[in-house]
């Protein structure tokens, strides 16, 4: 499961990466049970953007995919449309597991920059930061 400490560095790390872009977002990591472990809010940040990096975040953990991903499939494929009725889902870009070797030990997600392509970008900018600790 991620740690507290990893937690931290990896909201921070998704933070800095997205004002380093200039956009104001929140970032939320949970643990593989998709409970929140950890959540910065960049200044000027949407009061919006926190639920949905929590959601994001949940989506990605549960499922064990990208957001992204999931939202792509369940546009092209009829049989993934109703992936956007389980409840506390969000199919927006922007969440991304956490993975140490092959186990998800959580997820990331990001609401904020002006596209969910952009927050993804954000939370792989901060996983390649903290790849060592994952190892």
């Amino acid at each position: 499961n991620v740690s507290l400490a990893l937690a931290n560095q990896i909201a921070a790390a998704t933070v800095a990466a997205c004002s380093a872009s200039g956009y104001a977002v929140t970032a939320t990591v949970v643990d593989r049970a998709g409970n929140v472990r950890a959540m910065q809010r960049a200044d000027n940040a949407g009061p919006h953007t926190l639920e949905a990096s929590r959601l994001k975040a949940y989506t990605s953990a549960s499922a064990r995919n990208t957001t992204l991903a999931m939202m792509e499939a369940s546009q092209k494929n009829p049989a993934a449309a109703n992936l956007k009725d389980i409840p506390g889902y969000l199919l927006l870009g922007g969440g991304v597991p956490v993975r140490a070797g092959n186990d998800v030990i959580g997820a990331v997600g990001v609401g904020g920059a002006p596209g969910g392509h952009l927050d993804e970008q954000c939370a792989l900018a901060a996983l390649e930061q903290v790849k060592a600790a994952l190892q």
